[in-house]
């Protein structure tokens, strides 16, 4: 079938009237540019579930769209476990445009598919993790697209132990939903029907028990919590919940961007809302230079991650992932000294400092693929062994310091981190002064992305042929520094220098670690988007106790050029 009859045949079954009229708008002026661009791909279902610009047709985020991943997860989830219509699926949505109807339609198919619906309203993401471990859920659906453009909208799938989904369910999932002929096949319930046949009910005091846990993480208030605060919700959902758990905790001296509180989908302050994006903080900033703050944190609009600054020289330096987590990793073992068997864990692509942290600390440091669902899956099965999991953190500001939301969290974070910069306030420090600390007792991590990009014809093969290279002649040096040990986690194995092999606890997938004598490391890998390699180096800098931090920065920099001429030689 051609782009135009898929795009007639989705017309035929779209109950959107919106997306309906766009469609034939583009059917009439015979938009074959248009039409191809929503019709010959689709979002792609995985781990992170999906995202996209909301729109007609399946590379879009559309009602369609919703009604099918939703009958894919029921029929999913009845293989799966045997108890789930009776535990029932979470529903909640964002700010976002269109969450609510979207929302509405996954609960109606839910209902319809004869499981509980267990319904929040508008809600920060942490929020339906949580909500699925407090219900005892079989699953959860989230309507959410993290800090995606304006114009995007996204689905996101919890599994029962409150985690986002990881393989095999995604691909059980999707093999569903390839099932499904069309949705005006689909059983779907009315609100009021659902309602009626006791077949959905509205989870009204779950905020108030989030807040219980939450403020529970740390002590009672004290003077240094007073420290004045700038925040933004960058126009999401954790305006009213961070401003209340903190204000509860005693810190009186939090002020919110107005303009950004209240949650919009439309985002009219800012074009991007991504708390890494500068533009995005450029508000923030300016509040927090009118009130003299010593902190400035933000959400992103979901209010999943956390972005954090600290006052310096009159300005204000931003705080990288690695930072934060790190410091607040150091922090929590600190406090939990005197526990054992404690567990961290960060992602592959983060730097090795957690490792450093961790084994100062006796405790156990693990390493997953990049995002939450993979590192709270991994704390899971590392808990079963007996472990206490203290905090996971990925690189893009995520982290997850609890066993109550088992996904980053940005509110519980906010806390954790305005906790510790009024305790180290207290002790005369600053929370840039702690990471100095930090970067003297455990080493200063430099890090550089080195891209080579591919052209031609097949670049893909080129690529592939560069990753079977590194494989079959396994380099015993790079840059005149020894490789102790090469990670390949396509084939799970770590392969030291004798050519032994013990296997890795990593989840397939196209990737090369090669460890260097002095705690540095290169990792490669293949872009998931574009025709090119990504190498990723990370260098350990030892300060000597008479150096300043940017000439040791400087230090690393320059050996990175060295590994960086040794790779492209």
């Amino acid at each position: 079938m051609d782009v135009v009859g898929r795009a007639e045949r989705w017309l035929a079954d779209d109950p959107d009237p919106v997306t309906r009229r766009e469609l034939k708008e583009l059917l009439d002026r015979n938009d074959i540019d248009g039409l191809h661009d929503r019709f010959e791909t689709s979002l792609a279902f995985g781990t992170v579930s999906f995202c996209g610009p909301l729109g007609p047709g399946p590379n879009r985020m559309n009602r369609v769209t919703v009604i099918r991943a939703t009958a894919g997860l029921c029929a999913w989830l009845r293989q799966q476990l045997p108890n789930a219509l009776e535990r029932g699926i979470c529903v909640g949505f964002g700010a976002r445009r269109m969450s609510r109807e979207l929302a509405t339609d996954a609960a109606g198919v839910i209902a319809g598919a004869g499981f509980q619906v267990w319904m929040l309203d508008e809600i920060p993401t942490p929020l339906l993790g949580f909500s699925v471990l407090e219900t005892g859920a079989a699953a959860g659906v989230m309507i959410t697209a993290d800090y995606g453009p304006p114009a995007y909208n996204g689905y996101k799938v919890f599994w029962e132990n409150g985690a986002q989904i990881v393989s095999p369910h995604d691909e059980g999932i999707v093999q569903e939903i390839a099932r499904i002929d069309s949705v005006s096949s689909i059983p779907r319930w009315t609100r009021h029907e659902a309602i009626s046949q006791g077949r959905m009910q509205a989870l009204t005091d779950l905020v108030e028990r989030y807040r219980e846990r939450v403020g529970a993480l740390v002590g009672p208030p004290s003077e240094a919590r007073r420290l004045p605060i700038a925040y933004t919700a960058l126009h999401g959902v954790g305006d009213r919940l961070v401003r209340t758990i903190l204000g509860a905790a005693g810190f009186s001296g939090l002020q919110s961007v107005a303009s950004q509180a209240e949650p919009d989908g439309r985002f009219p302050t800012v074009d991007f809302p991504d708390p890494e994006e500068p533009a995005a903080m450029a508000k923030v900033f300016a509040l927090a230079k009118r009130i003299g703050a010593e902190l400035v944190l933000a959400n992103d609009p979901d209010a999943g991650r956390l972005a954090v600054a600290a006052a310096s020289d009159g300005g204000y330096e931003v705080l990288s992932g690695n930072d934060v987590g790190c410091m607040l990793a150091d922090d929590l073992l600190e406090k939990t000294e005197s526990q054992p068997k404690r567990l961290v864990i960060s992602s592959i692509l983060s730097p090795p400092l957690l490792g450093k942290i961790a084994e100062a600390h006796g405790a156990r440091w693990e390493q997953t693929l990049v995002g939450h669902g993979w590192i709270n899956h991994r704390a899971i099965e590392v808990e079963e062994e007996g472990y206490r999991y203290i905090i996971g953190y990925d690189d893009a500001l995520g982290y997850g310091a609890t066993t109550f939301v088992r996904d980053k969290d940005g509110i519980s974070a906010a806390l954790l981190v305005a906790d510790f910069a009024a305790r180290c306030k207290a002790r005369g420090s600053t929370l840039l002064g702690r990471r100095e600390a930090m970067w003297r007792r455990y080493g200063l991590y430099v890090s550089r992305q080195i891209p080579e990009s591919f052209g031609g014809a097949d670049p893909n093969e080129k690529i592939a042929a560069v990753m079977s290279r590194y494989r079959d002649g396994l380099p015993s040096q790079i840059a005149g520094l020894e490789v102790e040990a090469c990670l390949d986690a396509l084939k799970g194995v770590r392969i030291l220098p004798d050519k032994s092999e013990a296997p890795l606890e990593l989840p397939e997938t196209d990737l090369l670690i090669f460890e260097l004598e002095g705690g540095h490391r290169v990792m490669l890998r293949p872009s998931g988007t574009e025709p090119k390699l990504e190498y990723l180096v990370d260098v350990r800098i030892e300060i000597a106790p008479e150096e300043e931090v940017d000439a040791a920065r400087q230090r690393g920099n320059a050996l990175i050029d060295e590994i960086a001429a040794a790779i492209r030689a």
